[in-house]
């Protein structure tokens, strides 16, 4: 009966183990950007007007509540094929905020999590800071390298850099 107990255990803390090995990963990314942090947020804060911004999206169509609402859902056509899935999870208004989660997605990664922050720094200038929590999506012990971390961060990463590069962009052009 000893033997049993501590085989299950053993099994039991082995499986964990192998659980924890798959990291929480973390990314943040900031731009500063010439404009009033009212402007920034109103080029910015539409939950369904991503593909406005970024330039990765084909389109991006609210599928499920309203925009803008906790728990609506959003639909993102990549222009190069392939769409995710996002629903939001917070909106606030007068602190430049939101955050959401990945359901389902083209992307290498899972459990994804993320906000978006727009602040005022003075002088006619905003700080954007775009910041997400995920794990990669094969969480087994050796995944391809597009199946990585790396690949994982680095996907979020491109996602991040190029929508911040060019809402920076339209936002000074203006």
């Amino acid at each position: 009966m000893k033997t049993w107990v501590i085989g299950f255990t053993i099994s039991l803390l082995a499986s964990g183990l192998s659980l924890a090995a798959v990291p929480e990963l973390h990314l943040k990314k900031t731009i500063t950007i010439a404009a009033p942090a009212d402007k920034v947020w109103e080029a910015s804060k539409n939950f369904n007007g991503l593909n406005t911004w970024h330039p990765a999206l084909a389109s991006d169509e609210l599928v499920s509540g309203t925009n803008n609402t906790p728990g609506a859902v959003r639909v993102l056509t990549l222009k190069g094929g392939g769409t995710i899935k996002e629903k939001l999870l917070s909106f606030d208004e007068t602190g430049h905020r939101y955050r959401y989660a990945i359901v389902e997605s083209v992307l290498p990664v899972s459990h994804y999590s993320s906000s978006f922050v727009v602040t005022a720094v003075g002088n006619g200038k905003t700080l954007v800071t775009w910041s997400g929590r995920f794990k990669r999506k094969n969480e087994g012990d050796n995944p391809a390298d597009n199946e990585s971390d790396k690949a994982a961060t680095d996907a979020i990463t491109g996602v991040y850099t190029s929508g911040l590069d060019n809402l920076k962009k339209i936002v000074e052009a203006k």
